[in-house]
């Protein structure tokens, strides 16, 4: 009698395991975090975008936090402009005054107009050195990003940092070429004056004013590195129409009326008209127009203002592409 085998009992394949059951007890807080897309996430777990840009009110206040760094970067920046020359920091002073040299040669001597405008050289050494701080300035903001890219990229700060404390270094290197156009001056009879205190307010509006062209132009060439070539090129043809080697008063009167109100409101040729009403004794025949400095305080604010706001709206494209 034949036997019948036991039947093998199969047992059945495991269950494979769910979504659900490979996340661990504690972890449950996350389960609902698949539905979300990558903005929603952020938002639920407080998490910002790397370098985005700031509010404007937070942006100033990150930017005073860095004035310690401004001020370093700028003397930093002086002190190794001329580092390599034999004469290191006189050319500080010997390029403005050489400048000055060929520009009373040329429009003084050949062109005759140091027999129309009294203290010639005092008249013509002022404008020059009040010009290129507002030249330097600007050609400074040029470079304010693309010749500090290595920076920008590696450290997380304000990047108006840069072109405020090169504009910064500009009035450090002006001041320093102010005592030797105070010796000048004096040599030719100008001796200190109380209005020479009105030097102060002039540079401070003028200091605005350069500033905000800094913040300008390094934004726009930040974008754009060809502009640094054109600019000078546009700065010269600027300077002949700011009044830095002629007295622009018996020109602006032969004009049409228009051009000659538009070139008046020149705020190159307004701040030089400042520092030389100060510092020149015989410059105060001429009496400065009422409304001179009210022109001088609006373009500086203007510039500033927009200049800084304009800055700040590319703040997280500096250093990227």
């Amino acid at each position: 009698m034949s036997q019948t085998a036991p039947a093998r009992e199969t047992a059945a394949p495991p269950a494979a395991p769910t979504a659900s059951a490979s996340i661990p007890a504690q972890s449950g807080r996350y389960t609902g975090d698949q539905a979300l897309g990558p903005a929603e996430l952020a938002a639920k777990y407080g998490l910002k975008v790397s370098g985005a840009r700031p509010t404007l009110p937070e942006y100033i206040s990150q930017l005073w936090a860095r004035r310690h760094f401004i001020t370093a970067f700028a003397t930093a920046k002086l002190t190794a402009q001329y580092s390599e020359a034999k004469l290191g920091q006189i050319w500080q002073l010997m390029t403005p005054l050489l400048n000055a040299a060929v520009y009373y040669f040329i429009f003084g001597i050949l062109m005759g107009n140091k027999s129309s405008t009294p203290d010639y050289i005092p008249w013509l050494v002022t404008g020059v050195f009040i010009w290129t701080f507002t030249a330097n300035s600007i050609m400074a903001g040029t470079r304010a990003i693309t010749g500090n890219i290595g920076l920008v990229r590696a450290l997380h700060f304000p990047r108006a940092s840069l072109p405020v404390s090169l504009a910064l270094q500009q009035l450090q290197q002006l001041l320093f070429s102010l005592a030797a156009l105070a010796i000048i001056i004096m040599c030719f009879g100008q001796l200190p004056d109380v209005s020479w205190l009105l030097l102060i307010p002039a540079l401070v509006l003028q200091s605005m004013f350069n500033t905000g062209l800094s913040l300008v132009m390094a934004r726009i060439t930040a974008k754009t590195p060809d502009i640094a070539q054109v600019m000078p090129f546009i700065l010269r043809t600027w300077m002949y129409m700011s009044g830095v080697m002629w007295n622009l008063g018996p020109q602006l009167k032969k004009m049409n009326p228009l051009v000659g109100q538009l070139l008046g409101l020149n705020p190159a040729a307004v701040y030089i008209d400042l520092v030389r009403f100060s510092m020149i004794r015989s410059f105060h025949a001429n009496k400065l127009p009422p409304h001179v400095w009210a022109v001088a305080g609006g373009w500086a604010v203007v510039a500033l203002a927009l200049g800084f706001m304009y800055f700040w709206k590319a703040e997280e494209q500096y250093g990227r592409g």
